[in-house]
């Protein structure tokens, strides 16, 4: 496309004038009526032709708390946070060995389990049952047992929560992932991230209302499915970044074949597109489905001279870059699974997750754990868990230290809350005499931050590790949802979307705040 200064010729010398051809007069005349087609096509593909997606909403100006886009009367109460991060641990980390002790299994270790009833395993881990793999100690203020796994957690435990009595629904990995990242078994719902951003838009105008940032070695099970919109407007999908990498964000930037691009030519390229879709818009009044589109764009253009800086942790002190494990230097990604260097691949997630947070991003989703098979890069540990598990653990306790401290002491934990979750537990009982299966009928999630009440515990697990102690009363993900849509200042019930012909929420129709997690 050439410069609309460049030559009189240009067909976009002209653009200030009403002669300026519409969007859809240009591509028809551009091209013979083969652009329309073409642009008729791209959107049948995407979705953005016939479809009963909620139409935009201007700004709630009558929030503090929402920011650019949210929906107007939300928050529906005083808020107590503004952000979140959620660490999320693919493959299913063992609760019995990381968080939830049980003297139980160290005083029964190696005898035949016996659960008192008929057991659904998902493969054959019903061994005799297995003690912790690492020793446990108290921590804190609130005196909560840790394992030596992830003693780095020990320093903030006492701005901590932890919920042991949490159930699943299946064992099977994807359909357990979409319930934790979505509120949903099945592909097709919006992500959480996605449903804060629609709530309660955007704190910067230049960074994504919520960033994803996976696995360096491979996405977990469902990939992007779990940050997706669904049937919510575009512009609230998760952006994926790859802290570490030479391309942290994908097709940011032009590429070697885009050298004639410049500063110049780009803002004109930009008010000129920017002139085609409103006037295209419009033509089409109430039908947010082209301006969602638009404002990706639109938040690309600005992101390439915001993201570089938010993702730059080089000018961060030296004391800083200790204290999330990266004062060694960056490494490469090596084949194998390293102590050293998986302290150093989360820490610097959690590192860039704090300069996001802290420069308006609304929404961060941190992953470890890929979903690329064997040798395990990830936290399902069928065959060995102290291999597995071990290095993980410590690069999350590290990383996952890091950022609560950090947080804290720049004042930003009072109003952003940190979710540790994963989509089960594991078996107090052994598979192949090293690894444990899945349990999707009792494992933890932790908490901290925004509105959290540090040092406690809510719901207890019984004495094998598992199911919930009370089965009677169980804590669901519905219920996690719901208390981090409180905090926000958001009822989960009135959080709806009108979609063939349901009105669909995070929660489902479940779920109901946790009192017990309230500061």
């Amino acid at each position: 496309m050439s410069h609309p200064s460049a030559t009189n010729s240009s067909p976009f010398h002209d653009v200030g004038k009403k002669t300026c051809p519409t969007r859809r007069e240009f591509l028809w005349e551009a091209g013979g009526g083969f652009g329309g087609l073409a642009l008729a096509g791209l959107l049948q593909q995407e979705g953005l032709l016939a479809s009963d997606t909620p139409a935009a909403t201007s700004p709630a100006t009558n929030s503090p708390n929402a920011g650019i886009g949210g929906l107007p009367g939300i928050p529906h109460h005083p808020p107590r946070a503004k952000r979140v991060v959620q660490l999320f641990m693919g493959g299913a980390a063992s609760h019995i060995d990381l968080f939830d002790y049980k003297p139980e299994l160290v005083k029964h270790h190696g005898e035949p389990s016996d659960f008192g009833e008929h057991v659904e395993a998902f493969q054959n881990g019903l061994g005799p049952w297995m003690k912790p793999i690492w020793k446990f100690q108290p921590y804190g203020g609130c005196g909560k047992p840790l394992s030596e796994v992830v003693a780095d957690l020990g320093a903030c435990v006492d701005d901590m929560a932890f919920v042991h009595n949490l159930v699943g629904k299946t064992g099977v990995h994807s359909q357990a992932t979409y319930l934790q990242a979505t509120g949903f078994q099945l592909p097709g719902f919006p992500g959480m991230g996605c449903w804060v951003s629609y709530g309660l838009g955007s704190l910067n105008e230049n960074l994504p209302t919520f960033v994803v940032l996976p696995d360096h070695r491979g996405f977990a099970s469902n990939g992007p499915k779990n940050w997706d919109t669904a049937f919510l407007p575009a512009q609230h999908q998760g952006t994926i970044i790859y802290p570490g990498k030479n391309t942290p964000i994908a097709d940011l930037f032009p590429g070697k074949g885009g050298s004639y691009v410049n500063a110049s030519s780009e803002q004109a390229t930009q008010r000129l597109l920017r002139r085609f879709n409103q006037e295209h818009a419009a033509e089409r009044p109430g039908d947010s489905r082209l301006e969602a589109r638009i404002r990706s764009y639109e938040l690309a253009a600005k992101m390439q001279l915001a993201a570089p800086e938010a993702l730059d942790v080089s000018g961060e002190p030296k004391h800083i870059l200790k204290l999330y494990g990266l004062d060694h230097g960056q490494s490469t990604f090596p084949a194998e699974i390293n102590p050293t260097e998986e302290i150093e691949y989360f820490g610097r997630k959690c590192l860039v997750a704090r300069r996001l947070l802290e420069r308006g991003v609304r929404f961060v989703q941190i992953w470890s754990g890929n979903d690329n098979g064997f040798p395990r890069r990830n936290w399902d540990s069928h065959e060995d868990v102290e291999r597995d598990h071990g290095p993980l653990a410590r690069g999350m306790a590290r990383g996952a230290s890091a950022l609560i401290q950090d947080l804290k002491q720049r004042g930003l934990l009072d109003d952003t809350i940190v979710l540790w979750t994963t989509e089960f537990g594991r078996m107090p009982s052994t598979q192949g005499g090293k690894g444990r299966d899945h349990n999707p009928y009792v494992f933890t999630n932790w908490l901290a931050g925004g509105g959290i009440r540090g040092g406690v515990t809510c719901g207890e697990s019984d004495s094998w590790g598992y199911k919930p102690a009370d089965r009677d009363n169980p804590t669901q993900v519905y219920d996690i949802h719901a208390t981090i849509l409180h905090l926000l200042g958001i009822d989960h019930t009135r959080l709806t979307v009108r979609h063939n012909g349901i009105d669909r929420r995070l929660t489902d129709v479940h779920g109901h705040v946790i009192k017990g997690l309230l500061a």
